[in-house]
């Protein structure tokens, strides 16, 4: 740990929990079980931006994203959890019978049962969660995209674990999600893939070829821990990072409800973009490329029909990276809170076969090449879906950034809670 670090862990405010990470803890769980998947997020994004404006509705330090509360008093940690309580039961009555309790013991294991910022937090709530993005009802035909050259179709599984063997793509209506802050879900559409015969795409078939394969690849056994160590739920895994990095750096409760929304909402969006881009270029996988390889027209890509990749390999396109889009818009964000790239930082893994469970970043942007270098050393991505997804993620999150949740007034802050 740095000088730097140790001073921080030891500031008085700092690394103690409070209403905002413990409760983003209960949302992402909450998320990842009531509606698992990429289209998580976009829940776990106005649960966020509910908490936010359930804070600001007392502080009114920042911008609310959406839901204002005249006259508004009292606690902004009972704020917080009220407002993230009242989302999530909102979007998950199944699992009040858990929510309920737990928003129970939290209130009188802090002496806010009764408190007036409760009913601040259950007014946004009830105004947050209309704006959910539903599945369409009813759902449309299975999306099974394409067997021509080029073209995304269903992929073999042929290790256990999800998904199925070739499943229809997931979610394919995502991409046309109203998004939580852009202009439309084509706002940061990619631009188009390299052409399979160009050398480019000749480059990048033969590094995944070479270095993600489940049998006879050139990968290091450290290049495979990493691999296997960035296949953990991305939401949850970066929501964990986050509340260590808030515990140890942010203070004020309103800054940390800001912090949370702001990469939640940048979540949300990548995720959208990154669908959008999946559903209008529909590019194959690489274990399609590789044992088709023969007909792709270019002279540079010996194909191989045996070939596969080190995991299974995911059921949607794989231009643009679902994983790099909401890594490099949250990392970003993150990066763009503290006005810096460089902060120490640790990222856990609760993934299978993992190692090295817990691994030390110096800057964020350190965090997020290997993002992109994983998803190649797994054999589900070529890197030119990584490297763009990455920076559309990134644009994301500066659109973000730059136009939601400022300050109102600048320098004014209280720490009463």
């Amino acid at each position: 740990m740095s000088l730097a670090a140790s001073a921080l862990l030891a500031a008085p405010g700092l690394a103690v929990a409070d209403a905002v990470t413990e409760w983003n803890e209960i949302a992402a769980a909450a998320v990842a079980t009531g509606r698992p998947g990429p289209i998580g997020q976009v829940d776990l994004g106005l649960v966020a931006a509910a908490g936010h404006d359930a804070v600001q509705a007392i502080e009114r330090r920042f911008e609310p994203y959406f839901a204002e509360v005249r006259g508004a008093h009292g606690s902004r940690s009972a704020a917080y959890a009220a407002a993230t309580h009242g989302v999530l039961v909102a979007f998950y009555p199944a699992q009040a019978a858990t929510l309920d309790p737990a928003l129970a013991t939290y209130l009188a294991n802090n002496g806010l049962t009764g408190d007036p910022g409760i009913a601040v937090g259950q007014a946004v709530a009830a105004r947050i969660a209309p704006l959910r993005r539903l599945n369409p009802n009813p759902l449309p035909a299975p999306y099974i995209g394409s067997t021509e050259i080029g073209q995304w179709r269903p992929t073999p599984s042929f290790l256990p674990g999800a998904p199925p063997a070739f499943s229809p793509m997931a979610v394919p209506w995502m991409g046309s999600f109203d998004p939580l802050t852009m202009t439309g879900s084509s706002r940061f559409r990619a631009p188009p893939p390299p052409a399979l015969t160009s050398l480019r795409y000749a480059i990048d078939y033969n590094e995944v070829k070479a270095k993600g394969a489940l049998t006879g690849s050139t990968r290091t056994a450290g290049e495979t821990d990493l691999a296997y160590f960035w296949t953990d739920n991305f939401a949850v895994q970066w929501n964990r990072a986050a509340r260590a990095i808030a515990d140890n750096h942010i203070r004020k409760i309103g800054d940390r409800a800001r912090f949370f929304a702001l990469i939640n909402l940048a979540g949300a969006d990548a995720l959208i973009t990154a669908w959008d881009s999946k559903t209008h270029y529909n590019i194959w996988r690489p274990i399609t490329a590789i044992n088709e390889g023969d007909a792709d027209g270019n002279p540079m890509t010996a194909g191989d029909p045996t070939w596969q990749s080190l995991i299974n390999n995911p059921n949607y396109p794989d231009y643009t990276s679902g994983a790099n889009n909401i890594s490099g818009a949250m990392l970003r964000t993150m990066a763009l809170y503290f006005n810096r790239d460089r902060l120490d930082f640790e990222v856990t893994s609760n993934a299978p076969n993992v190692v090295q469970r817990t691994r030390t970043y110096r800057k964020f942007s350190q965090a997020a090449q290997e993002v992109v270098d994983a998803r190649v050393l797994l054999g589900i991505h070529f890197r030119f879906a990584d490297t763009e997804a990455r920076r559309q993620g990134e644009r994301v999150a500066e659109w973000v950034s730059d136009h939601f949740l400022l300050p109102v007034v600048p320098n004014h802050h209280s720490d009463k809670d």
